[in-house]
């Protein structure tokens, strides 16, 4: 009888969580998918077989709840889908019971903030725009700049060419220069013993910053490969990241984020022969070598879809993959 490993997958309620519990469900690991989530009744219930309810990760309370789950779900591996989850529950691994599908705390806590992330890269010689404080950055040292959060945001409250940069405070914004070019976000996975196994471009379009529509490059490589080798070799990253850069006509790389977990692509990904979500199951579950890539061409298209419960009257988490529902 084949075993039935149980997963628990985060922030249900948003397109990586949601791709992920698609990409479980496809998978031919045997697989029970537990889901948790900010907000109690999300789009991703219908996949779960069972969902909980938790309070955001900075909460005091955050790590000993996901830890009861742990323990009365018999859950074998979590895979978190939001930055913040992803550096806390690395850090707690080791009082959670089971496998966490992350890189090292450190390294998820340094790439949580750009700044801490452009000292990385500058560290260990490896490409990452221009970061300044805003208390360091003097007027006309770049043509065209940007003031960006530090951390997070998804695209949001950026600032190009502001009139007054002392207006931003050093703790939660940052200034680069604002960089002409072609954006290319790159997904690749490295091996629990530490090797890049696979990767993946995408040249794409945003909406309110997630993913409309995409295309496979491989135009960027020997730009693109000799950077994803030199982060690997500076240590600490496990499992899926995805980097995101810019890149000038003059063939100049400038990443700008990097995020230590899987990509809200990553259900667009495996069908261009990119799995990592069936790579994580396959080292951390069924402790084998992840399955080699096989990289496609193609384009995709993000669509809008409802999912309908009829005649249902549970609310929250009571609403989940045994409830009758259509997806339409």
């Amino acid at each position: 009888m084949v075993k039935t490993d149980n997963v628990l997958v985060t922030g249900i309620g948003g397109n990586v969580g949601q791709g992920v519990m698609r990409n479980i469900s496809s998978s031919d690991v045997s697989v029970r998918i537990i889901g948790c989530n900010v907000e109690p009744f999300t789009a991703g219930n219908h996949m779960a077989s069972k969902v909980y309810h938790v309070p955001f990760a900075d909460k005091d309370s955050y790590v000993s709840i996901i830890a009861e789950i742990v323990k009365n779900e018999e859950i074998d591996l979590i895979i978190p889908t939001t930055d913040l989850e992803t550096f806390t529950l690395a850090n707690a691994r080791s009082s959670l019971g089971c496998d966490v599908a992350a890189s090292d705390a450190e390294v998820c806590e340094g790439y949580l903030d750009k700044y801490l992330s452009w000292e990385r890269h500058t560290k260990y010689g490896i490409p990452f725009v221009d970061s300044l404080l805003p208390s360091m950055y003097t007027t006309g040292k770049w043509d065209s700049i940007i003031v960006k959060p530090r951390r997070g945001k998804g695209s949001r409250d950026l600032h190009i060419n502001p009139d007054d940069v002392s207006q931003f405070n050093d703790n939660d914004y940052i200034v680069q220069p604002y960089i002409e070019g072609i954006e290319v976000t790159t997904g690749f996975y490295v091996s629990l013993k530490g090797k890049l196994h696979a990767h993946i471009s995408l040249i794409r379009s945003l909406e309110n910053g997630a993913t409309s529509s995409c295309e496979v490059t491989t135009e960027y490589d020997h730009l693109i490969v000799p950077m994803l080798e030199k982060m690997v070799e500076a240590g600490g990253l496990r499992g899926s990241v995805n980097v995101q850069s810019r890149i000038t006509k003059e063939n100049g790389l400038f990443p700008f984020e990097v995020n230590c977990r899987v990509s809200g692509t990553n259900s667009i990904r495996s069908h261009f022969g990119f799995k990592d979500v069936e790579y994580l199951l396959q080292e951390n579950l069924l402790k084998v070598e992840p399955e080699s890539a096989n990289i496609i061409q193609g384009k995709a298209l993000r669509v809008l879809m409802d999912v309908i419960y009829p005649n249902c009257k549970d609310s929250g988490t009571d609403i989940n993959s045994q409830t009758p529902h259509i997806v339409f």
